[in-house]
């Protein structure tokens, strides 16, 4: 009898490690305008723009920290300026340190807009950061070839319609190294949404204890497009706990018998 029940208790060992690394594939259909996730790619890192102060600058010198990239255009009638709204308050509301902790990157991808416009639109979505911290919100503009290359390494898809663009909205996250961790999409982002993107954003860096407890029991969900509460890796890893206990607690009374 005490066999048997050892190996159920391996059986079920065994069974919660395959649910706590079991993971879904995702796909998606390359599409004409909207999103086409490029998880784990990295960004060509030496691709020139131009920031607010006419300046040409590389990817590689602006990325030391997590990153959150966006694309719009200035001229813009539709997303453009809610989805910079919706990043400067999710900027106010998370507990993250912005410019210390991560920073972001506006790219436009009209090749009409100017160092001048960005400059100016900024100034719009920057009230509410101190100046120190404003210089972490970097807008850029570039050149046709730049642009395209970019927006294909992040796999953001849109198309020019007249004088206007159809095109997604959403946000992109990427390491220190220039990797692909994230997508966010959408025009307002949750702070908890944002602070678990940018933790995941922080591989390979030292990161404090509760972040590493909040990675673990967060998964990101594509279809609801947040992070969830991983029950399963949780349930696993106390059934686990359990099992190793009884097993060991078997053990310790079979010595004394």
């Amino acid at each position: 009898m005490r066999k048997i029940f050892q190996a159920l208790l391996f059986i079920l060992l065994i069974s919660s490690f395959q649910i706590i690394l079991a993971q879904e594939p995702i796909t998606r259909d390359i599409i004409e305008v909207g999103w086409v996730d490029h998880l784990g790619d990295t960004i060509p890192l030496d691709l020139q723009f131009f920031n607010e102060q006419n300046d040409t600058v590389t990817l590689r010198q602006l990325i030391d920290k997590p990153t959150i990239i966006n694309f719009v255009y200035f001229n813009c009638p539709g997303l453009c300026s809610p989805l910079l709204e919706g990043i400067s308050k999710a900027i106010e509301r998370t507990d993250m340190d912005f410019g210390k902790d991560y920073q972001v990157i506006t790219i436009s991808f009209d090749i009409t807009d100017t160092p001048e416009k960005a400059k100016q639109k900024k100034i719009n979505f920057i009230q509410n950061i101190s100046k120190e911290k404003a210089n972490h919100w970097i807008y850029l503009t570039g050149e046709k070839e730049n642009i395209y290359k970019i927006a294909d390494a992040v796999g953001f898809k849109f198309k020019q319609t007249g004088l206007d663009f159809a095109h997604p909205s959403g946000i992109i996250l990427v390491s220190p190294q220039g990797k692909i961790t994230r997508y966010l999409y959408g025009l307002e982002f949750l702070p908890f949404d944002l602070k678990m993107a940018i933790i995941e954003s922080q591989k390979g860096l030292a990161r404090p204890t509760i972040n590493k407890v909040l990675e673990y029991c967060f998964n990101y969900d594509p279809r609801g497009q947040g992070y969830t509460l991983s029950v399963t890796r949780i349930t696993g890893t106390i059934i686990i706990f359990i099992a190793i206990v009884v097993f060991l607690s078997l053990i310790v009374s079979r010595r004394k018998k």
